[in-house]
C-alpha cells in the first residue's frame, strides 16, 4: 500500500518526502522533514492513526492529514473519529481488482486541497470592527410562519464544521434539514451517529421514503444522490457521478428549490470545488435565501467562494 500511494502521488507531481511503516516513525519523520501533507492509515503497529492525529494536533504548526483507510463497519467509525481529531479528508483504500484511476485522482485532489487548507495558513490579521447593530427580535408568532427547509452542503473540512454547527442548533429547525457531505460510501452512517450523539437534533443517514421533519437532519448516504420527489419524500439515486461526486449537493438543492421556492434556505460550508453553485442559482432565482461560510473559518473555501 505504501508503494501504491508513493507511486500515485509521484505520478501527479508531488514529492514524496518520506515513507513510514508505523505511527511513531511517521511522527519522527514529520518532525524531521516537515511535509506539506501527511497521508495516514488508521490501523498500524504501535501508535495508531488516531494517536498520530492527537500528537500532531498538539503541535504549534500542525500538518494537514489525509486519512487513507480501508472500510469496514468498525473502521468507518474510526475514520469519522479521525476527522473529529483533525484529519482534513478521507480516501477509501482501493478494493483489490478495482480500477485504480478513480482512487489516484481522488487522492491527488484531496492531497492538493489539504496542502492549501486553513491548517497551513497563518492566522489572518483582522481589523477591529465596530459593534454590530442587531435588529429587534422578530415576534415568535412570525418565526413560525412559512418555516424553511434547510439544505446544508459541505465537503473538505465538512465533518468538523458540522460538528461545530449542529450542536448549536435547537431541537427543531425550520421544516426539516438535509445535509450533503462528500464522503466515500460506507462512512456517512458513522458520521450521522456521531453528530446525533452531540446534537439536540436527531441526525440520521437518509433512507428512501423519509420525509422532512423539523426535529431531524437527513444526511445523504455516501455513494448515492439524495433527491426529493414531488410529494416531498426522499428518494436515493444511483445515477452516475456528477463532476466525480455522488452525492452531488446541486441535485438536492435544486429539488428543494423546485418544491419549496422562496422558503428554501441553503447553507454552504467548507469544501473544495464548485458543488452547490448551480443549486444556489436555483434557490436565488426562486427567491430563497443563501448563507455561506466565511473564508477565514473554512478548511478549504472553494465551495462558498464560488457561491
Amino acid at each position: 500500500m505504501r508503494r501504491i500511494l508513493s507511486d500515485a502521488l509521484s505520478e501527479q507531481g508531488f514529492e514524496v518526502a518520506g515513507v513510514a511503516a508505523d505511527g511513531d516513525q511517521a511522527l519522527a519523520m514529520c518532525a524531521r522533514v516537515r511535509p506539506d501533507v501527511l497521508s495516514l492509515d488508521l490501523a498500524m503497529p504501535g501508535r495508531d492513526g488516531i494517536g498520530v492525529l492527537r500528537a500532531l494536533r498538539d503541535q504549534a504548526s500542525p500538518i494537514p492529514v489525509v486519512v487513507v483507510s480501508a472500510f469496514s463497519p468498525a473502521y468507518g467509525a474510526r475514520a469519522v473519529d479521525a476527522l473529529a481529531e483533525g484529519a482534513i479528508e478521507l480516501v477509501a483504500k482501493p478494493v483489490l481488482g478495482a480500477p485504480m484511476e478513480a482512487f489516484v485522482s481522488e487522492l491527488g485532489d484531496k492531497v492538493r486541497a489539504a496542502a492549501t487548507s486553513l491548517v497551513r495558513r497563518r492566522p489572518l490579521a483582522v481589523a477591529p470592527r465596530p459593534p454590530i447593530q442587531r435588529p429587534a427580535p422578530v415576534p415568535r408568532r412570525s418565526i413560525a410562519t412559512g418555516k424553511r427547509p434547510v439544505v446544508i452542503a459541505c465537503s473538505t473540512g465538512g465533518p468538523k464544521a458540522l460538528a461545530e454547527l449542529l450542536p448549536m442548533l435547537p431541537p427543531q429547525v425550520g421544516s426539516g434539514s438535509m445535509i450533503v457531505q462528500h464522503m466515500p460510501a460506507g462512512f456517512t452512517n458513522s458520521l450521522a451517529a456521531r453528530l446525533d450523539r452531540a446534537s439536540k437534533l436527531r441526525v440520521v443517514e437518509a433512507s428512501a421514503g423519509a420525509r422532512l421533519d423539523p426535529g431531524t437532519a437527513l444526511l445523504a448516504p455516501g455513494g448515492r444522490h439524495l433527491r426529493l420527489r414531488d410529494d416531498g419524500s426522499v428518494t436515493l439515486s444511483d445515477d452516475a457521478q456528477i463532476g466525480g461526486l455522488r452525492p452531488r449537493a446541486d441535485l438536492t438543492i435544486a429539488d428543494a428549490a423546485r418544491l419549496y421556492g422562496e422558503r428554501t434556505l441553503l447553507v454552504v460550508l467548507t469544501g473544495m470545488g464548485r458543488d452547490g453553485l448551480e443549486g444556489a442559482r436555483d434557490v436565488h432565482s426562486r427567491g430563497g435565501r443563501i448563507l455561506v461560510a466565511a473564508e477565514s473559518t473554512c478548511t478549504v473555501s472553494g465551495m462558498p467562494r464560488v457561491v
